[in-house]
């Protein structure tokens, strides 16, 4: 995934890409066009330069954590033993490996990090407790919040 030196310029046509395809990336480039009144290769060209300019990170298929088994959600703050340059580079290698945590932010404030993690059950997150989250190197303390019912989540951005 390419990152975005700096913030990319982006015209009305560009936003108007953007959010029909935040909302459906499977749309074929004949639909987009009509959508956004180009012609099928000039509506490709603008993609494919979005692409490249990495505004477009890449694609994928959500998945309803539900329906795969996985109904319940844990935000989890963690809190690292010492912060230094060897402690969150040992900490953050260990989190990229680990298929169960979907996302982990570094923080400001009092707590070190904050990890997004999803489970089958109470069995299932006191594994990922016990054997994944108290596990990763330099971890002191950890506290989760599990989610009750999701009010809103997206993953589009406002463009």
């Amino acid at each position: 995934m390419q990152q975005p030196d700096a913030t990319v310029q982006l015209d009305a046509i560009d936003r108007q890409i953007l959010r029909i395809l935040q909302d459906d990336g499977r749309i074929s480039n004949q639909d987009l066009a009509e959508r956004v009144h180009l012609s099928p290769s000039a509506c490709l060209r603008r993609v494919r330069r979005l692409e490249e300019e990495g505004v477009i990170a890449r694609y994928v298929a959500l998945l309803h954590p539900r329906a795969v088994g996985q109904p319940g959600t844990s935000f989890t703050i963690v809190n690292l033993e010492r912060i230094t340059p060897e402690a969150i580079q040992a900490f953050e290698s260990a989190v990229r490996a680990e298929p169960a945590i979907l996302d982990c932010y570094y923080v400001a404030g009092s707590n070190d990090y904050l990890i997004r993690f999803t489970y089958r059950d109470a069995a299932d997150l006191e594994t990922i407790h016990g054997e994944i989250l108290s596990r990763l190197p330099g971890v002191v303390r950890s506290n989760s919040m599990l989610v009750l019912r999701t009010v809103k989540r997206t993953t589009a951005l406002e463009v």
